[in-house]
This record gives C-alpha cells, sequence and structure tokens, in this order.
C-alpha cells in the first residue's frame, strides 16, 4: 500500500465531516426560523424589535 491511500482516505473523511456540520447548521437554521415564526405567531416579539406604533422604548 502506498501513503496515498492514506491521504486520500484523511480527506475523504475530512470532506464528510465538513458537509455533516454544513447540513446540521442548515437544519438548525431552518428549525430556529420556524420557531421563531411560531413564537412570532403566538404575539411574543424579540426584545430588538420596535414596537408597532413606532414608540421607542
Amino acid at each position: 500500500m502506498s501513503h496515498a491511500f492514506y491521504i486520500y482516505g484523511a480527506y475523504g473523511v475530512t470532506g464528510l465531516i465538513v458537509l455533516a456540520l454544513i447540513g446540521w447548521v442548515w437544519l438548525d437554521g431552518r428549525a430556529r426560523a420556524q420557531e421563531l415564526q411560531r413564537l412570532e405567531a403566538a404575539g411574543i416579539r424579540r426584545r430588538s424589535a420596535q414596537p408597532k406604533d413606532g414608540a421607542a422604548a
């Protein structure tokens, strides 16, 4: 066996881990966006959001 097998294997495993992390972050971002939509639909607003009447807090 050559060293190339181990090098390509390491790149392959690293690539899979990076893809898994990207997928995890993407799915988690979608879940958080859905959670925010549910909270806002329930009337819970973010502290940073401006009041509807435009008055400063």
